[in-house]
């Protein structure tokens, strides 16, 4: 394995909007809502300032949902949504990554099979102005330094000791002595150099298509999927599933450019 697509960041099943992307390929990119505002983030949705806006992340919303994937209704809304903590994951400037979902989109079996020197990769929903739909894109990405997986039936003692190593990951900031999911995997990936988030330019991966049912949803461009190898991962891409490329680590840098010069 070598490189690894992951789906992040904020879009309509859990803010109610899509981070921008402008005209002249800027974007922004804007986290997840926190689950519980038991967490060590300090920073929330009203201080998160978007990049090539006088804007904040406040300001695209007035509804953010906090469980999604649960399929629970826990809403924040209005001007609550200022003060609600983000889940910063990824954490660009930290280059730490963890996750904890492990059915459709497998992304802890696959996360836990990478190596240092192999990559995760970062994309998110972005939509322009003009275009009524939204698309994947891929933002940014970082090369993998160390893998920490923190099991269920683990002592405390070792959570607590492999969750201390990781404290500006997300995932660490609102674990209080075991992680928010204790029945689940957690892997933490931390990154090292090639990484960070693009300046500019995502590279769309995602296509919209109707079924004949007329229903119809996100996939996999099949130009991305020749691009980057994808031997492994839905192409379904509506549910971010992880994505799986044989490109080898440098052949993906090579490809995309490094991130500061993108």
């Amino acid at each position: 394995m070598t490189v690894v697509f992951a789906g992040v960041g904020a879009d309509d099943s859990n803010v109610n909007a899509h981070a921008p992307l402008y005209a002249d390929g800027r974007f922004e990119y804007v986290p997840i809502p926190e689950k519980t505002v038991e967490t060590d983030e300090s920073r929330t949705f009203g201080d998160w300032d978007l990049r090539y806006d006088d804007r904040t992340a406040a300001d695209l919303t007035n509804r953010l949902d906090t469980y999604p994937e649960d399929g629970e209704a826990r809403v924040v809304r209005d001007e609550a949504v200022a003060e609600w903590p983000f889940h910063r994951d990824p954490n660009f400037e930290a280059l730490t990554y963890g996750e904890h979902r492990a059915g459709f989109g497998q992304y802890v079996p696959r996360l836990r099979r990478l190596d240092p020197g192999d990559v995760v990769a970062f994309y998110t929903s972005l939509r322009r102005e003009a275009d009524p739909r939204k698309h994947r894109y891929l933002i940014g990405y970082f090369a993998v330094d160390e893998v920490t997986v923190i099991e269920p039936d683990d002592s405390p003692a070792a959570k607590r000791e492999k969750l201390a190593r990781h404290p500006e990951n997300a995932h660490a900031k609102r674990a209080r002595e075991a992680p928010f999911y204790d029945d689940k995997p957690l892997v933490v990936v931390d990154g090292r150099e090639p990484g960070g988030l693009f300046e500019r330019d995502p590279i769309r991966l995602s296509e919209y298509r109707e079924r004949p049912d007329g229903r119809g949803g996100y996939y996999l461009r099949p130009e991305a999927r020749e691009r980057f190898g994808v031997v492994e991962g839905s192409e379904y891409m509506t549910r971010k599933p992880a994505l799986v490329s044989d490109l080898d680590a440098d052949a993906f840098v090579a490809d995309v450019g490094r991130p500061g010069e993108r």
